[in-house]
């Protein structure tokens, strides 16, 4: 067994006794040179200042955009054709072409795989990278789920003072366009149980074309002051504000200052005039627009952006519908339709948004210090069902990865013939994490506390070499 896995080993083994005899503070001085040795052990450490994850509600199909069959059977071969990109050897599907043109930027994974097969369990273990209690069955969100990425990372920064966590008004993570949902609220966007505090705001663009079906109206950016109600008068109401909870605070001490942050934060957005012109989405050219285009996937990855040009450290964008809603509306839930839902509807939004993305950070400089991340909760069945559908599939799927760091141009992993298993280099939803904090310069075994005081690694899995 080689050192790297032996210590990952010792290290979860250790959590799970509770940190009994040695303590924590011991534990982690006595790791602390290997540890160290262990962030700085693959290419590419730190290079990230910042990370928007594009993710497609819903399980895109990995067999008819990163990962093609062509020599399959017809039961499982796409109806797509392949297409050539921009580096020799690599193809994808031909409803990708814009993303095909930015390929030597972009590093595919194409062995992911997990066990849940169910929308919201999966897409848990790919928002937070940890495996959910109930695999195949959805349960109430709540605060003892595990926190989102954005959560994760926020506290990350706060926890080591990092430079990031100081960026004045704007928050430390933000979803778009509105949160996802499926028999409920799926889980794992928020801040889980590290609280209140680091749960994500929504912001949705005022522009775009929406996606068909149906989505939570949550989300509108309202940044003007309330009629009445000038910039002098909303700070004499914030120091009003502080003076009732210094003088009656409600709830225990952790919840007080939760709320004291919430409540700060929304007046800091509202009074906050770098953090107004961070959302003001006017002051993007007509040609920007256009290059993103004129739909909610589009927009709001032109708002993220924005705001991790402002100095968000992490954003989420929801490419889809945001209630999946019995599989009616536009998003990758493809049970029936499979090819037509994924040309007319859901692909040229996408890889619009994810061309324009790349280009737009380019062009500012921006893409070799911002990590942009392809992300799905599952990939959709090799075998065509009888509907012209594809059916949930967490077996075998794929993900990218792009700038901060990463290696343009290659393709880890590889799926089998017909895209049903890993071939070589599987991985799950914890590596592809343990990546992004890598990335992003903080280590995937900082220690985090849950409301009982129990600590937790953020992420027990191995950063995968795309560096």
């Amino acid at each position: 067994m080689d050192h790297t896995r032996a210590e990952a080993i010792m290290r979860r083994e250790f959590l799970r006794l509770g940190a009994l005899g040695l303590g924590l503070p011991g534990y982690l001085s006595l790791q602390q040179h290997g540890h160290a040795a262990s962030k700085s052990s693959l290419p590419g450490f730190g290079r990230a200042k910042a990370c928007i994850i594009l993710f497609a509600w819903g399980g895109m199909s990995h067999v008819d955009t990163w990962d093609l069959k062509p020599e399959a059977g017809s039961d499982v071969r796409s109806q797509f054709r392949p297409i050539k990109t921009t580096v020799p050897g690599i193809e994808i599907g031909e409803h990708l072409p814009r993303i095909a043109k930015r390929m030597h930027d972009i590093a595919i994974v194409r062995s992911v795989t997990h066990e849940a097969p169910s929308h919201r369990s999966a897409a848990y273990w790919n928002l937070t990278g940890h495996r959910p209690e109930r695999l195949n069955a959805n349960w109430p969100a709540s605060r003892k789920d595990w926190p989102s990425i954005g959560a994760m990372t926020a506290a990350a920064l706060d926890l080591r003072e990092d430079p990031r966590a100081d960026n004045g008004a704007l928050p430390l993570c933000a979803s778009m366009p509105y949160r996802m949902e499926d028999g409920g609220i799926a889980n794992g966007q928020d801040g889980g149980f590290l609280g209140l505090r680091y749960d994500p705001p929504i912001f949705r663009p005022q522009s775009g074309r929406l996606y068909d079906g149906k989505s939570p109206t949550s989300g509108r950016i309202h940044l003007d002051l309330p009629d009445g109600v000038d910039q002098l008068r909303a700070l004499e109401r914030r120091a009003f504000l502080k003076s009732l909870q210094v003088s009656s605070p409600m709830g225990t001490p952790t919840e007080t200052l939760a709320a004291t942050a919430s409540q700060e934060n929304a007046l800091n957005l509202l009074l906050g005039e770098d953090v107004r012109e961070a959302f003001d989405l006017e002051k993007e050219s007509a040609a920007t627009h256009e290059a993103y285009g004129d739909h909610i996937c589009g927009q709001s990855t032109l708002l993220a952006r924005r705001l991790i040009e402002a100095g968000l450290p992490i954003a989420t964008v929801y490419c889809a519908a945001g209630d999946l809603n019995g599989s009616v509306g536009d998003h990758f839930d493809t049970h029936a339709n499979n090819f037509n839902r994924l040309k007319n509807g859901m692909l040229p939004p996408l890889d619009q948004a994810s061309a324009a993305l790349l280009d737009d950070l380019n062009d500012r400089g921006l893409l070799d210090e911002t990590l942009v991340v392809w992300l799905t909760e599952f990939g959709r069945t090799p075998t065509i069902n009888r509907a012209a559908g594809r059916d949930h599939f967490p077996n075998c799927y794929s993900v990218a990865f792009a700038g901060g760091g990463i290696r343009g141009g290659q393709v880890y992993g590889a799926s089998d013939a017909t895209g049903f298993a890993p071939a070589s280099s599987p991985c799950g939803p914890a590596d592809l994490h343990a990546t992004i904090f890598h990335a992003l310069g903080i280590d995937p075994q900082t220690v985090i506390h849950d409301p009982s005081g129990r600590p937790h690694f953020l992420c027990e899995g191995t950063p995968l070499p795309l560096g």
